[in-house]
């Protein structure tokens, strides 16, 4: 059993920052890839920033120079730090890991906001 429990969502004005964090329990084991996706309303989720199973990162086109992707690799925790914060920005943000090769596990979701 795998848990991603996500925290850090909200509501921002433009140009504003939110830090989100997501913690991960169980079986963890075997870690490929560790990151965060989103999903607009009538959108697609999309995959916003990501560490590879080579430890190099990932980031969206739409999102490089204003969000930051770290960990903690003693905590299996993953943040995503958001400066800059844009109204497209809007959407639900799922945290995602990936054991072995084909194994997904997502966390629940957290809303961020951002209002002009």
């Amino acid at each position: 059993q795998v848990r991603l429990v996500e925290s850090g969502g909200g509501l921002v004005q433009a140009g504003g920052s939110l830090r989100l964090s997501c913690a991960a329990s169980g079986s963890i084991f075997s870690i490929n890839t560790m990151g965060w996706y989103r999903q607009a309303p009538g959108k697609q989720r999309e995959l916003v920033a990501t560490f590879t199973s080579g430890g190099s990162t990932n980031y969206a086109d739409s999102v490089k120079g204003r969000f930051t992707i770290s960990r903690d690799i003693a905590k299996n925790t993953v943040y995503l730090q958001m400066n800059s914060l844009k109204p497209e920005d809007t959407a639900v943000y799922y945290c995602n890991i990936r054991l072995g090769y084909v194994n997904d596990y997502w966390g629940q979701g957290t809303q961020v906001t951002v209002s002009s």
